[in-house]
């Protein structure tokens, strides 16, 4: 009995993506089936990075096909497609730039360039292509921690090349002053300074570039939802009511410039004694959650207090590479998966496909 391409369908419908969980027939990831006699030859595209991941799905898919009577051989080919999605209203997306996520937070102290960072690496460690935009004009923290020095070389004067380590790109104004110098500028030089940052960096066929937002709702958030084309958001708080009650603007405002809440990441949930290992929730409980389900957005992780993550990011080693298969990084890993999804389940990003119309008077 010869297998059918309807049969290939039937058996992979069985078959649970466990990051999306979906199964791969319905979120039209399986492409090209083809038939040589019982040999079965198929692609599957993923929308999200998953380095870590594609060997295990290609065993999950081997194994619900092998088992069809008279089975052959089985070639599934497992890879990943990241591509643009859609962005706020009458903006397009940048050359170069596929999908442009914000990080941010209501106030600061809550470890939001920390968690961007570790977000921006674990991208790039499951295979994607990330920058970094250091958008926190009057405290660049991301030279430091990503162990970065020296200044933009220029080749034409007009642009600058991104600085790198640990396969990211990255653009801070820290770059550019001396560390002890203070940016004692108002508003509108901020604003245009995010500007030259974003628009004037040579960034190399970005996948992602994650924004490290200053705390707050003020001048660059406005011209962040204005004129920057931000496929989505992510809120960090901490448990505790005042960062939570900041978190809450923060994520209003996103949502008023139209611009999708990807989820809520809950910092310093819990302290874990360097000694005894005792666990204890200093800063409260349960906030972080609580939020995202009056707001119906996903709770993308909570991670703990713990003198490691603070070590290692001061010393220009984030977690995620310092110790990459430690339990805090899986959760940073876990948290950019999620963020990664949420944004492959976004629509297309169409605007180049829709010619220019021009009116011309004869």
């Amino acid at each position: 009995m010869s297998i059918t391409v309807e049969d290939v369908k039937q058996a992979l419908t069985a078959v649970i993506d466990p990051n999306t969980q979906k199964d791969f027939v319905s979120s039209k990831a399986i492409k090209n089936i083809k038939l040589d006699g019982n040999d079965i030859a198929l692609d599957v595209e993923l929308g999200y990075p998953a380095k870590s991941q594609i060997d295990g799905i290609r065993s999950a898919i081997v194994a619900a096909l092998q088992a069809l009577p008279g089975a052959g051989r089985v070639n599934p080919n497992v890879y990943v497609k990241i591509i643009s999605h859609t962005v706020q209203r009458g903006l397009k997306i940048m050359p170069n730039v596929k999908n442009i996520i914000a990080v941010a937070s209501g106030k600061g102290g809550v470890g939001k360039s920390t968690t961007a960072v570790n977000l921006a690496l674990a991208l790039a460690a499951e295979g994607a292509s990330v920058g970094v935009l250091d958008a926190d004009i009057y405290g660049p923290s991301q030279p430091m921690m990503l162990g970065i020095s020296g200044r933009p070389e220029t080749s034409d004067g007009k642009t600058m090349e991104p600085l790198e380590n640990h396969g990211l790109q990255v653009s801070s104004i820290g770059f550019m002053i001396d560390p002890d110098e203070p940016m004692v500028w108002r508003g509108p030089m901020v604003t245009q300074a995010l500007q030259q940052l974003l628009e004037q960096t040579n960034w190399r066929d970005l996948d992602y570039l994650i924004v490290d937002m200053p705390p707050g709702t003020g001048d660059i958030q406005l011209t962040l939802s204005q004129k920057v084309p931000v496929t989505g958001a992510v809120i960090v708080t901490t448990p505790q009511d005042i960062a939570l009650l900041d978190a809450r603007k923060g994520l209003k405002m996103f949502e008023k410039v139209g611009i999708p809440i990807l989820g809520v990441v809950e910092n310093m949930s819990t302290h874990i004694c360097s000694n005894c290992g005792h666990t204890e929730a200093i800063f409260g409980h349960g906030g972080g959650a609580k939020m995202c389900a009056d707001f119906g957005v996903e709770f993308l992780g909570a991670l703990p207090l713990t003198m490691s993550i603070r070590e290692q990011t001061d010393s220009g080693r984030p977690t995620v590479v310092a110790e990459p298969n430690g339990p805090v990084a899986q959760i940073y890993k876990e948290i950019a998966r999620k963020v990664a999804i949420k944004i492959a389940e976004k629509a297309k990003d169409m605007s180049s496909k829709f010619p220019n119309i021009v009116i011309k008077n004869d």
